[in-house]
């Protein structure tokens, strides 16, 4: 999804199912729906810039289940001054962050300036190799001394996020070695940043879209979590079938064992099939059974529930009612 307008019920006392019972997608006990599961941060996506932590009180509200702990925004792809982090955009995310000890904020970051400019493969591979070769180094160094600056020195950085898609400048399929090696080079300019303890996310799309996203992936080294972004999409998909198709939601749980990563899911909400409580309550399941390490609705329409009012049935479902 474009983060032009991006906007948690975590919580249950279970392990990793069976194979058989997670393509099942099981109910969870509502006994164990009481709150959310401590070592998980619940989010939702509100608004990149202030506007977006000054509605966070007014979500909790109606949530009524309790504090979210992951914070959630974007840095604009438009110019290399955006992906920079303006600390005034920057600032009052380390604001909310450090007032209390257990919140986390979850950055996604840009690797190409005119990010959703729909540029064609040739130009992007080119931009992929250059920055292979260290042409935008400055740019992240920048990003990194703001971010520790700041107070958000131990953020997640959602980098290159649904690279496997054909939506943004920064995808992977004209030229996956080339966007790995530039993956790379980029963590280990951020990394180089003294105070620094980031953790960088790779999180794909959820299915094959452009290129398998395993395809993408940088190598453990570089990577601290494994996302996934997983939207109602395409129109009729059961959530079965989300979970079993190639890419899809359980072959992340699988790729993320073998590799010793936690999961997370920075993006999930409703989409092609509207108002879905079908969807809404396979997505929170599962979200409890496997535990992330953070997950965050993008409550916005059409995904959202809060600033959605047409999605009063999964509204109920997300709230637990």
């Amino acid at each position: 999804m474009t983060p032009g307008g991006r906007a948690g019920a975590i919580g249950v006392l279970l392990a990793l199912l069976t194979v058989a019972q997670l393509l099942a997608c099981p109910r969870v006990p509502e006994d164990a729906k009481a709150g959310p599961r401590p070592g998980t941060a619940n989010g939702v996506f509100v608004g990149s810039g202030a506007e977006g932590i000054a509605r966070v009180p007014a979500f909790e509200k109606w949530w009524g289940r309790g504090r979210l702990t992951a914070g959630r925004t974007y840095l604009p792809g438009d110019d290399w001054e955006s992906i920079e982090g303006p600390p005034p955009f920057l600032r009052p995310w380390g604001i909310w962050r450090q007032a209390r000890a257990d919140r986390l904020v979850v950055v996604n970051v840009p690797m190409l300036d005119r990010n959703e400019a729909h540029l064609p493969d040739d130009e992007v591979a080119a931009l992929l190799e250059d920055g292979a070769n260290g042409r935008f180094d400055a740019h992240f160094d920048v990003l990194a001394r703001r971010l520790v600056d700041v107070g958000l020195a131990d953020s997640v950085l959602v980098l290159g996020w649904e690279m496997n898609g054909v939506t943004f400048t920064h995808r992977c399929h004209p030229a996956p070695d080339r966007w790995r090696a530039y993956w790379q080079r980029i963590v280990r300019t951020m990394r180089a940043v003294k105070g620094q303890r980031f953790r960088f996310d790779f999180a794909p799309n959820r299915g094959r879209d452009a290129v398998p996203w395993t395809e993408c992936y940088p190598g453990d080294a570089y990577v601290d979590v494994i996302g996934m972004d997983s939207y109602d999409h395409p129109s009729g998909m059961t959530f079965r079938r989300m979970v079993e198709e190639p890419y899809g939601l359980l072959a992340q749980i699988e790729f993320a064992k073998r590799h010793r990563k936690p999961v997370s899911y920075p993006e999930w909400g409703l989409y092609r099939n509207g108002d879905n409580p079908t969807f809404m309550r396979g997505m929170l399941d599962w979200i409890r059974v496997h535990r992330p390490l953070y997950q965050s609705l993008s409550d916005y329409c059409p995904h959202g529930v809060w600033l959605c009012a047409e999605h009063s049935r999964s509204a109920q479902v997300y709230r637990g009612r």
